[in-house]
């Protein structure tokens, strides 16, 4: 649609066309989510058709050298995610639940990667290296779209609790478990197949998650007293090392920056540092999610014509979509029962994690390279395609987990007793609070309350701020009185307000 143009501003290089291609992907990405905005659809979902509408399919407006040449904005952008999901994998949270956690998480995890493989290997015979992989992606969960719709409903309680650590496993898992397929994709696409192929990629992977480890405390020792600028400085080229490392030795960064994230929010308690790359990263995930849309092969899965093994790629694609819910829901129920949890986390904790996007989607791309040419174009194909129609209705159903679960809304934990739920909060809230619970309760109201004054104290006008200025206290340097005196006049000014 746009050839003659590229090819007038790109005749001497192809800066140009570059830059234009990726202000055409941020702008349309942008008006894409002022309509899934008001459907109440995640922003995923806006990336990645804005991605098909720009691809060859459609209006063709971003040419294939160009997307072609962004491959490296799918590390960094799993990089990101990766990191941010390593705040929620405190150890604070994990304790509550333990060993409990870890068992409904390989259930869930496991359950469906075997029964999607049952499916592609043994009923339609699509072969070891397509069903293993695509078996491996099944996994993964999205854990964006999960706390993003607890956050909106603002659910508590054991169930959420769960979810949360349930969620920061999963992709551990998934990882540990696309590592391993991709071992035994390659070696069955090679010349035979040897201990080697799969424990050297674990050892790379193992390599990964130390690294991890070593740069969430190097981070955390480089972020004493920097200012915001820096503190995204480091961040962020730690982050890179990380990608770079992973990509020499052909292995997903995943794992280590997931190390990194969690190690730092453990020993730092530092979530700030989360909120500012979220500020940073949407760019980044945008350009992913619209190149991944781009690569979207819109014909090969409409297209009778287009198989895998004589099995039509849309086929394939619609009982991916439903076996996997199934497994994840089968294996969250199993699990739950199996840890004896109570009746309202095993019922509906399944139906929570069906959501999958951001790493299933970036694994995917790494799949594909794995696999190559057309398997590897409709591996893609399948878990793109899946993946809107899962942000689509995953949102949804996790809305409907946490209202069932009684997480939210007038059956929320609070209605009965911060105890417990049902029963067992109803008896603990008729009891009356002991003098530690009274003493633990008001300090939390003086936070509160703190929090409130530090709130109001920050939003002040330009003129009350330089009025404050003027009255800061001088250099240590000054004499003490002085510097009293206009710490108490500055106080008095707060005071009256």
């Amino acid at each position: 649609m746009l050839d003659k143009f590229y090819e007038q501003i790109g005749a001497n290089s192809h800066v140009p066309v570059v830059i234009i291609c990726i202000a055409i992907m941020l702008l349309m990405g942008f008006l894409g989510t002022r309509i899934t905005k008001l459907l109440k659809l995640p922003n995923v979902t806006a990336y990645i058709l804005v991605g098909i509408l720009l691809g060859p399919y459609c209006f063709d407006l971003v040419p294939e050298y160009v997307s072609s040449g962004m491959d490296f904005i799918s590390d960094i952008a799993l990089a990101f995610i990766a990191f941010s999901v390593g705040e929620y994998f405190r150890f604070s949270t994990l304790k509550k639940n333990g060993p409990q956690v870890v068992v409904i998480t390989l259930f869930e995890a496991l359950l469906a990667s075997v029964l999607v493989f049952v499916l592609t290997f043994f009923i339609l015979r699509l072969g070891l290296a397509f069903s293993i992989i695509l078996a491996a992606l099944a996994s993964a969960t999205a854990p964006a779209s999960t706390m993003m719709t607890i956050r909106q409903t603002h659910a508590r309680g054991d169930f959420v609790d769960t979810l949360f650590s349930v969620v920061a496993l999963d992709d551990v898992v998934s990882l540990l478990a696309y590592s391993v397929a991709v071992s035994v994709a390659l070696a069955s696409l090679g010349n035979g197949f040897s201990a080697s192929d799969v424990l050297l990629p674990i050892a790379w992977n193992i390599m990964m998650i130390a690294i991890g480890i070593g740069c969430g405390f190097l981070l955390k020792f480089l972020m004493a007293k920097r200012s915001t600028d820096n503190r995204l400085i480091v961040s962020i080229a730690l982050l890179f090392a990380i990608c770079g490392i992973g990509a020499a030795v052909d292995v997903s960064p995943l794992l280590g920056c997931m190390a990194m994230g969690t190690v730092y929010i453990n020993i730092s308690g530092d979530d700030k540092l989360f909120k500012q790359l979220n500020y940073f990263s949407p760019p980044i995930l945008l350009l992913f999610f619209v190149k991944s849309g781009i690569g979207f092969r819109l014909d090969a899965l409409v297209s009778t014509g287009h198989s895998l093994g004589g099995v039509p790629l849309l086929v394939i694609g619609i009982l991916y979509f439903f076996v996997r819910i199934a497994g994840k829901y089968l294996g969250a129920f199993a699990g739950c029962a199996i840890v004896k949890k109570p009746k309202n986390v095993r019922n509906y904790l399944g139906l929570a994690l069906s959501p999958q996007a951001g790493v299933a989607i970036g694994l995917a791309a790494l799949g594909a390279r794995v696999l190559g040419g057309d398997t590897g174009s409709m591996l893609e194909t399948i878990i793109l395609s899946s993946s809107i129609l899962y942000e689509l209705v995953g949102p949804a159903l996790a809305k409907l987990s946490l209202y069932l679960s009684g997480s939210y809304g007038a059956r929320a934990p609070a209605a009965v007793g911060e105890g417990g739920e049902g029963a067992e909060g109803a008896e603990t809230a008729k009891k009356p609070p002991t003098r530690e619970e009274q003493v633990a309760s008001l300090k939390e109201q003086l936070c509160s309350i703190q929090k409130q004054l530090a709130v109001k104290e920050y939003a002040r006008s330009p003129e009350e701020e330089a009025f404050l200025e003027a009255t800061e206290p001088p250099e240590p340097d000054e004499a003490s009185e002085t510097s009293a005196g206009a710490e108490y006049n500055r106080r008095k000014f707060i005071n009256k307000r």
